[in-house]
């Protein structure tokens, strides 16, 4: 791509822009629809059908889906925070998403598909230009600041032709694309690591001596009385904490130093691990740090189903149990155990509190695990486990490119870099 000059115009001159009004209630009478959030904006660079599943469930009048059901081509930004710097985040519609609609504190931004790229946009909005304009132009102090339409409308966009938006919001696609692609192996090996456990460990149809499934060819089953079931005559029960260390460890925020920050949010929904991180300088008290491979648990009831693994060293919050188990083998068992619905149902019934239920520690330890008497089965170990390296690997090339995007980013939106 050749060095060009870039036209000046408002963003209401290429785009229409309209605020989302469409609530996290569900009602009578109301089409029920999925959620684009607040959150699911702040942490994609770009919403593909694949991500709907991850959305929440609400209800929405005809006028609103409407309004804003989510379009390929369109891109949303956050507009109302805590924090200024939150506001204006964006991140682009890449399918058609049926039934999707955008929620409440944030914008669609539709284009002017002949002047304006929406993948051209997106990349925009990530400037620190744009993070600076919009950081001026918030209105509000202490609890929240918000973005208002005129300041979104009036935001000033630098313009090459639209063919060379196109080149250069193609350079993010392809990264997009990798990761997007990475994050499907990681979704296919999730579900082959949930087939492995329920077989082993719920169905007991592990391999016999002759490699047939236990269970269904005959094996032996006795009665336990702490689980209140039959399981193969050679295992047993045992609580989790015989196989797992929870660490109490806290530091400070000047301590960070090299670690990357990973609140509760920007841990993941029914996904083995994850490489979105956070911005250090929202880290501030009840810090904990965690090494890599361990298994990351919230202590919130909402949050249940946020349990992963940490691909890098980092540190998080106190509302997460950081769970390392004491020999590394056992790590996909201890995953798929914690992430089981069983285990998600027995938090839910010991956690305490009313108006934000938390779970103990001491809780996760005390549950109660059924395996072979001496170990986990070797096989399943090393099936298991080389699933997770594979996983963690895909997730550090994650992380990798979207450094190397943040790096090319300003550097194309200048002009300061071609495109051969």
């Amino acid at each position: 791509m050749s060095k060009e000059i870039f036209s000046y115009v408002k963003l209401k001159d290429v785009a229409d822009v309209e605020i989302s009004s469409v609530d996290k209630k569900c009602y009578e009478n109301e089409k029920e629809v999925s959620l684009c959030n607040f959150v699911d904006v702040y942490y994609n660079w770009a919403i593909t059908e694949r991500k709907v599943d991850s959305f929440m469930k609400a209800t929405a009048k005809q006028s609103e889906i409407d309004r804003f059901a989510l379009k390929k081509g369109q891109v949303a930004i956050t507009k109302d925070s805590e924090t200024k710097y939150d506001i204006g985040v964006a991140t682009y519609i890449a399918d058609d998403c049926d039934n999707v609609l955008l929620g409440y504190h944030c914008a669609l931004i539709t284009p002017n598909e002949n002047k304006l790229s929406g993948k051209y946009l997106n990349a925009f909005f990530h400037t620190k230009f744009v993070q600076k304009y919009f950081e001026l132009n918030a209105t509000g102090s202490g609890q929240r600041f918000t973005l208002s339409l005129d300041a979104i409308k009036d935001m000033p966009i630098y313009l090459p032709s639209l063919s060379k938006q196109k080149e250069i919001a193609e350079i993010f696609s392809k990264i997009d694309r990798k990761i997007e692609l990475n994050e499907t192996i990681n979704d296919n090996l999730q579900v082959q690591m949930q087939t492995l456990y329920n077989y082993w460990f719920v169905q007991f149809d592990f391999p016999n001596e002759d490699g047939k499934p236990y269970k269904s060819s005959g094996g032996k089953m006795v009665w336990n009385e702490v689980l209140r079931q039959n399981i193969p005559e050679a295992w047993t029960t045992q609580k989790l904490s015989s196989i797992i260390n929870i660490s109490n460890e806290r530091i400070l925020p000047s301590e960070i130093k090299d670690r990357v920050y990973v609140p509760i949010e920007v841990i993941p929904r029914k996904r083995i691990s994850f490489y979105e991180t956070a911005d250090t300088r929202k880290a501030t008290t009840g810090l904990c740090p965690f090494p890599s491979k361990a298994i990351l648990l919230s202590n919130r009831r909402v949050y249940f189903h946020k349990v992963c693994i940490s691909p890098f060293d980092g540190v998080t919050r106190d509302t997460v149990i950081i769970i390392t188990p004491n020999e590394e083998s056992n790590l996909g068992f201890i995953f798929e155990t914690v992430f089981s619905e069983h285990f998600i149902n027995y938090a839910t019934k010991n956690s305490y509190g009313s108006e934000q239920p938390v779970l103990s520690p001491t809780v996760v330890m005390n549950y109660v695990i059924v395996c072979p008497n001496n170990s986990l089965d070797h096989s399943y170990s090393s099936i298991v486990n080389e699933m997770i390296d594979q996983v963690l690997m895909n997730e550090k090339e994650n992380k990798q490119l979207l450094e190397l995007r943040n790096l090319l980013l300003p550097l194309l939106m200048a002009g300061q870099a071609t495109i051969e």
